[in-house]
């Protein structure tokens, strides 16, 4: 990926999100061409030259420092997740080689943990929203996970190419656009991860939605949260999630899916447990 397109894409797409008369600058009526604030509005705010935010803006402030991007990041009221993303994206136009990530594996020990919790769906994900490792329930919960191509075990591909696994989502909107955040902090992080770039392109030919969604530029991190899933014979199941990061590798994360105690859903992943094998 294009490091100064990728940083240029997201510093506009924030300023298209901040009216002037909400951060504090008058308007005096005028017609304005492009929504939001301009560079020379958003240079105000953060106390810089305009030359210097737009040559930031441009990617060619390669020695920016951290307090000017603070700065921005403050005049453009980012999240602390957006925060992180403005200043990996920043730092990605330094000088210096790229370097590709290394393969990312599971160690044994790991996949027996996920195989030991046979009433909680579960699986481990890496770099790309890649799936390392499951057990049997997340497989059976997901639908197509078992039997689609191991190159295929990525939960953006699946999500939008695989119509089998987007029916699963009660709420697939909502599903889609967090997979496209995780994608897109992934590629702040690692912006020289070329798997990555040939993801996103292939995800950008094939699929309008992904396309609407990629252009957001929002960004987010794996935390905790709730999805509904619809199963072909457990029916609707509400289920919530909490994301446990590996101590050896800040991009390698455990998810595991829980049900209300007593609640029907819970019910109904306990008899979907009975019925599935021990392992894939």
């Amino acid at each position: 990926m294009d490091g100064r397109a990728e940083l240029g894409a997201f510093l506009r797409s924030r300023r298209a999100r901040i009216k002037p008369e909400d951060a504090g600058l008058a308007r005096y009526g005028e017609r304005r061409r492009v929504p939001g604030l301009r560079r020379e509005e958003l240079a105000q705010l953060a106390g810089v030259s305009v030359d210097y935010y737009v040559r930031f803006e441009q990617g060619r402030g390669e020695t920016v420092s951290d307090t000017v991007i603070g700065s921005v990041a403050t005049a453009l009221a980012l999240t602390g997740t957006e925060r992180t993303h403005l200043f990996n994206l920043a730092r990605a136009i330094s000088p210096g080689p790229a370097v590709a990530p290394q393969r990312q594996r599971l160690r044994p020990g790991q996949q027996a943990l996920l195989d030991s919790m046979t009433t909680t769906p579960a699986y481990v994900v890496g770099r790309r929203t890649d799936i390392i490792g499951f057990n049997a329930l997340y497989a059976e919960l997901l639908g197509s996970l078992a039997t689609v191509p191991p190159a295929h075990r990525n939960t953006a591909w699946l999500v939008f190419l695989d119509d089998d696994v987007r029916g699963r989502y009660v709420n697939w909107e909502s599903k889609a656009r967090n997979v496209v955040a995780y994608l897109r902090m992934d590629a702040g992080r690692h912006p020289g991860d070329p798997a990555l770039a040939a993801l996103a392109e292939e995800l950008t030919n094939r699929s309008e939605d992904f396309r609407r969604l990629w252009a957001d530029h929002e960004v987010a991190d794996r935390t905790h949260g709730g999805y509904s899933m619809r199963h072909p014979t457990a029916g609707d199941l509400t289920l919530n999630y909490e994301s446990f990061q590996a101590s050896d590798d800040p991009d390698l994360s455990l998810i595991a899916y829980s049900a209300e105690p007593g609640s029907p859903s819970h019910a109904a992943l306990n008899a979907l447990a009975e019925h599935a094998p021990l392992r894939y």
